[in-house]
């Protein structure tokens, strides 16, 4: 009995696999170079004027007058800069407007949050009226509050205060968290709530332990849109900061003008770049704590 066997050819080392071409390759290219143009436009658009200002924060006073605006500065030094945050008191500048910031953000999250929880989730009659009021806050212009409320602040003898900044960042900014503070409760089913109340918590404890954590990131997105919208202010910084010791960085920026419209044009740029570059971090850093926020308010829904 003989066996017949057939060698099998031996299989050669995996070579690197070439990647194969798709199909329609140009054809998509051409669909998305719309696109495509359009990101760079509004990439080139947000980039170029921050590059330009950062280059005309190291020119000298002479270069603004008779060099061309598109020139390089002649020389890369921080005289600008040090004049800006020593001579311009830019530092105390910095130090109100975060004395006016924060504190109004912290009461203005606060209240605006436990505003929204008790007209969304709790149950109790006149909630829709006071819910409707908070809505219509938010299409009265800011300028028709200003005198009346400077003439209270003025009665109450707080005009040498930061305090009318506080108390108005609030007031003006409340309408429009406690209708996202509404809408982002009301997205949270009610059987969360009532399986809580069920095991036994009260509403103070639903509100703390099952409220707040559900949206987070509802809060930081507020949070970050709120801050811009208090640290750029201007209006209500002038009308209300009768001392010049309480200026913030907005007004601040008005102190690089002399008489007759001079303008130093170095120590104000300088000082745009350390605004603008500052707040850029902050926009960066709480950027990320919004990704977090909303990857984990994913995994818990």
């Amino acid at each position: 009995m003989t066996t017949l066997t057939q060698a099998r050819p031996m299989a050669g080392p995996a070579g690197p696999s070439r990647p194969r071409r798709r199909p329609g390759g140009a054809r998509r290219f051409f669909a998305r170079l719309p696109v495509r143009l359009l990101v760079i436009v509004i990439v080139a658009v947000e980039i170029l004027p921050m590059i330009w200002m950062l280059l005309s924060s190291f020119k000298t006073q002479n270069e603004f007058v008779t060099g061309s605006v598109w020139a390089l500065p002649a020389t890369w030094d921080f005289g600008n800069y040090i004049e800006a945050w020593v001579t311009g008191d830019f530092a105390s500048n910095v130090r109100n407007s975060i004395l006016a910031t924060v504190p109004a953000l912290f009461f203005l999250l606060l209240f605006g949050v436990a505003a929204g929880f008790a007209l969304e989730v709790m149950v109790w009659k006149g909630r829709s009226t006071i819910l409707l009021m908070f809505v219509a806050g938010i299409m009265i212009p800011g300028q028709m509050l200003l005198v009346p409320l400077f003439i209270t602040y003025f009665n109450l003898g707080l005009t040498q205060t930061i305090w009318p900044l506080i108390l108005t960042y609030i007031a003006m900014g409340l309408p429009l968290t406690v209708f996202m503070m509404a809408a982002y409760f009301r997205a949270i089913p009610r059987e969360v709530f009532e399986a809580a109340t069920i095991d036994g918590a009260g509403m103070i404890r639903s509100f703390w332990m099952i409220g707040l954590p559900m949206i987070s990131n509802a809060i930081l997105t507020i949070g970050l849109v709120q801050f811009f919208s208090i640290w750029n202010d201007l209006l209500v910084a002038l009308t209300f900061v009768t001392n010049r010791d309480l200026a913030t960085i907005q007004v601040g920026l008005l102190n690089f003008s002399g008489e007759y419209g001079a303008m130093q044009y170095g120590p104000l740029f300088a000082a745009i770049c350390l605004n603008v570059f500052g707040t850029l971090a902050v926009f960066l850093f709480l950027s990320k704590k919004i990704m977090a926020g909303m990857a984990s308010g994913a995994l818990k829904g």
